[in-house]
């Protein structure tokens, strides 16, 4: 499955001709249909959530302003942690180095609560996954972070807390890394259970770590397929930019 879904991507992106190694792919697991975007370390992989007059962007076509303003073109953009009613991050979040808000460690309401959760870190060569409290401990140096949760595979383990018949099932959307580094930006493009949605990142995928990042409000912007998501803006915001033609 694994060699399946870099066949689909590669493939992808020589019939666009793209100019990165990212990009995204259509993929069916135990027959729901998820898309997979795929980046490198090298791929300029970054968190959106304020323009430089300090608002939230909160929508795609912001988020694609602010980088055409840094003579960049978005490749994928998902919708990258949980946020409050006024879109600010619940929990930690680091934007170029700097920390707008903290981690959270204690147990708490929703899936943001459902321990364990963790953290998105991006740093200047690599991206990992850190349940929140070793995060806690480590203290990494991260350039770009968002924490949510909960966490979906947990060094190669699901979630303790999901269960295979639940029939809890939303469109939802969450980030693993591989082995060798690999970010995937999953979603899914119908209503899943946490328990698929974490076999698909374990067993498909093979990520060892996997973090969600939302379910419900979950959307998905692809230029290059034509596919931009709609609804109400939210928070942070995940994406793979190039430079711009």
């Amino acid at each position: 499955m694994f060699a399946a879904i870099w066949t689909a991507i590669s493939a992808t992106l020589l019939l666009a001709g793209a100019a990165s190694a990212a990009g995204c792919a259509a993929v069916t697991f135990e027959d729901v249909p998820f898309t997979v975007c795929a980046a490198r370390p090298e791929d300029d992989i970054r968190l959106f959530l304020r323009d430089d007059a300090g608002e939230i962007l909160g929508t795609f076509d912001r988020v694609e302003m602010q980088a055409q303003t840094d003579g960049r073109a978005i490749v994928f953009a998902t919708n990258g942690g949980m946020y409050h009613p006024d879109r600010r991050p619940v929990g930690l979040y680091i934007e170029d180095g700097v920390e707008s808000a903290p981690l959270v460690t204690r147990e708490g309401p929703g899936n943001f609560g459902l321990l364990p959760n963790g953290v998105f870190c991006l740093t200047d060569t690599a991206a990992r996954i850190i349940e929140s409290r070793r995060f806690a401990d480590l203290i990494p140096d991260c350039t770009y972070a968002s924490q949510s949760g909960p966490m979906l595979v947990i060094d190669g383990a699901l979630h303790p807390r999901f269960l295979p018949d639940s029939d809890s099932r939303f469109i939802r959307n969450g980030v693993g890394v591989s082995i060798d580094g690999t970010v995937f930006a999953v979603i899914s493009d119908k209503p899943v259970n946490f328990h698929r949605f974490a076999r698909f990142f374990r067993d498909a995928l093979k990520t060892p770590n996997a973090l969600f990042l939302d379910g419900k409000v979950s959307r998905l912007f692809v230029p290059e397929i034509g596919r931009r998501d709609i609804g109400f803006p939210f928070g942070p915001i995940l994406a793979v930019t190039r430079p711009a033609d």
